[in-house]
């Protein structure tokens, strides 16, 4: 555990633009009063960006995404089996729609903190919430290509 905190720090000192920028915009509660923070350790993984409240997990991908697809899928899939909903941006997306990609963040958590406010149990938001909340413009691009 000590190395992946390490590795945290290190990622959050070496941030690539697109998580600079949204960063600027989660920060101190900017985004609905939620609370993120950034380069997490979650489950044996590092998460770009957090919201412990609603466990929301904000993954930026660049263009190395097309080779490590299956490695992200894998990912997702056992931050999910942990409770977690993952939603994923292009870095051309945070940096040229921010606006966009704020409000379809904005929108996940408070439909994950809708659901958790009707249940005694802890958020489990389901697959198809994420897989559906956090699209964006990325998802349907990669579906048009094929």
């Amino acid at each position: 555990m000590d190395n992946l905190r390490h590795r945290a720090r290190e990622l959050r000192n070496g941030a690539t633009d697109a998580e600079r920028h949204l960063w600027q915009r989660l920060r101190m509660k900017q985004l609905g009063g939620f609370r993120f923070r950034r380069q997490v350790p979650v489950a044996g993984y590092i998460a770009d960006f957090l919201c412990p409240e609603t466990k929301v997990i904000i993954e930026l991908d660049g263009g190395q995404h097309c080779q490590q697809m299956a490695y992200d899928e894998r990912r997702t899939h056992m931050l999910e089996a942990h409770g977690y909903c993952v939603l994923r941006y292009w870095n051309d997306d945070v940096l040229t729609r921010t606006e966009n990609v704020l409000a379809d963040i904005l929108r996940s958590l408070m439909l994950v903190r809708g659901k958790s406010n009707n249940n005694s149990t802890p958020p489990q938001p389901s697959p198809a919430l994420c897989a559906r909340e956090g699209a964006s413009d990325k998802r349907k691009r990669e579906e048009n290509n094929q």
